[in-house]
């Protein structure tokens, strides 16, 4: 178990480190990451949406980007307005509906990440959501959770009830009262843009090797598995991870 320091004030007043432990305050680190001060363009495929639904969805991206400079990451989502299909441009992020959910992955959003270097630092993403989560509260506290796998946070399902955004969600479509990032989070993504500054891993091979949670769903619910890259793509790496599950 390894314990990251965050401030804590205590009755009198005092400033000391509370240690964020890994498993049960705060997620662990491995996901890929978008690169280090990166201006991420955001595309949201607009008619998959309801309008009331879009201010949720600005929501997330806002809750991180007032945290850029608390992670030390410098990553901010600058939405960029409709788009009719996915983009595979640099640093850009599409959100838009898509199947994924069923009774066996039990799963209702997706995060699918392409590396065109063949490292961790992310080139372009998509966010699918499926259309089963309709809950605006819900959509936002989802998406709050997959813009964390954006920045390197894995689920953490072990993790105690809102100290973390990893963590699992009771069902589709039940807010979980999560809009921000907590202490921990902030300190796990600014511990990942440190390691990630030291140094820039290579794309595993194959899913063997990628990092996996600990989470109380079977693995295969949320492991990042390693595809083909599209042939619309140049030769990349690519993974997919289905960081939105819950029990049955």
């Amino acid at each position: 178990m390894i314990a990251v320091g965050v401030r804590n004030v205590n009755a009198q007043g005092v400033t000391s480190p509370a240690p964020c432990r890994i498993g049960r305050d705060a997620p662990a680190t491995g996901f890929w990451q978008w690169a280090p001060n990166a201006r991420v363009q955001v595309y949201i495929r607009a008619a998959d949406f309801d309008p009331e639904q879009l201010p949720y969805l600005l929501t997330a991206l806002r809750s991180w980007n007032h945290a850029s400079e608390q992670t030390g990451s410098g990553v901010k989502f600058e939405y960029q307005g409709n788009t009719v299909q996915e983009r595979a441009c640099e640093n850009c992020l599409t959100i838009l509906r898509g199947r994924v959910f069923d009774k066996t992955r039990r799963h209702a959003t997706e995060l699918r990440a392409y590396s065109e270097r063949d490292n961790q630092i992310i080139t372009s993403a998509t966010i699918l959501v499926d259309p089963v989560l309709t809950n605006s509260k819900a959509l936002l506290n989802a998406l709050v959770h997959e813009l964390g796998h954006n920045l390197g946070l894995l689920d953490c399902y072990t993790c105690k009830r809102k100290s973390t955004v990893m963590n699992q969600f009771e069902a589709v479509n039940v807010p979980n009262e999560m809009e921000l990032p907590t202490s921990c989070d902030v300190a796990q993504v600014r511990q990942a843009y440190k390691e990630l500054k030291l140094l820039v891993r290579a794309s595993p091979p194959d899913r063997k090797s990628m990092p996996q949670d600990e989470g109380e769903e079977p693995v295969e619910d949320d492991t990042p598995v390693v595809i083909p890259t599209p042939t619309k793509r140049p030769a990349s790496s690519s993974l997919i991870v289905k960081p939105y599950s819950h029990p049955e």
